[in-house]
């Protein structure tokens, strides 16, 4: 295809992804209400736990509302998120050639997947572990928890985490394009301790090293299992491959 029909086709599917996402935003909407319910019950749980007032407030009439709006929309972007990757897919997919457009289904796959791991980690390990610390950090106070603070928090570690679970689908490309190889990864590794330990500093909702660690762990194994990634789609490796077994 030339130019203008790149731009066509790009366009033709930022419109059908945002259709998806719009038609996910409706159907999440009826739901907005289980979907809080299922977010706030971290803090319900940590509030009791240390004999706390368990209601959430907040500051602006339109606060419920707006958060019912931004759940529905977060929602919705997560439930057509395989149609937009998709989507995403269609439109590289033709400049690749036969044998790597096999990776679709892995892409597909393993994207959806490593983001939902790595919200559900959040949610299940960090996020509980987080909001226990910083209850008991100050006993003496009474918290008054606003649904906002709550939410942007929430949002902070759940697709912060989810994202930094990406790091094998971000190599994946990387290195099926040649821009990063299984051995540069290995000769950097140290480097990317340092990285992974700052960017864990800074998702880490508490200062102390424990949670820094609990971000950080996963991230050094996700790095390790994308050097494996890295190896089997490196252009140069993959040549590599096909000459032993001819």
């Amino acid at each position: 295809m030339g130019f203008l029909e790149h731009l066509e086709e790009l366009r033709r599917r930022i419109i059908w992804s945002f259709a998806s996402m719009a038609i996910g935003f409706c159907v999440c909407f009826g739901f907005h209400e289980k979907l809080f319910t299922w977010m706030k019950n971290p803090i319900i749980f940590a509030l009791k736990d240390h004999h706390q007032q368990i209601n959430l407030v907040y500051t602006n009439p339109t606060d419920p509302f707006n958060l019912s709006l931004k759940i529905s929309f977060i929602a919705g972007v997560f439930l057509t998120s395989p149609f937009v990757l998709y989507q995403l897919w269609g439109f590289i997919a033709p400049g690749l050639y036969r044998h790597e457009r096999r990776y679709v289904a892995p892409f597909m796959a393993s994207t959806v997947g490593l983001f939902t791991a790595g919200g559900y980690f959040a949610y299940r390990v960090v996020y509980p572990a987080a909001l226990k610390f910083l209850i008991e950090y100050s006993p003496q106070f009474t918290p008054m928890i606003t649904i906002q603070e709550y939410m942007s928090l929430f949002l902070t570690l759940v697709l912060g985490l989810g994202i930094v679970f990406e790091m094998p689908v971000l190599v994946f490309f990387l290195a099926l394009f040649g821009i990063v190889s299984p051995g540069w990864m290995v000769r950097n590794f140290r480097y990317a301790v340092l990285g992974i330990f700052v960017v864990a500093g800074a998702l880490a909702p508490t200062p102390d090293i424990m949670n820094m660690l609990v971000f950080a762990a996963p991230m050094l194994g996700l790095y390790v299992i994308s050097i494996g990634v890295a190896y089997l789609v490196h252009p140069k490796h993959r040549k590599k491959r096909e000459l032993q077994s001819q």
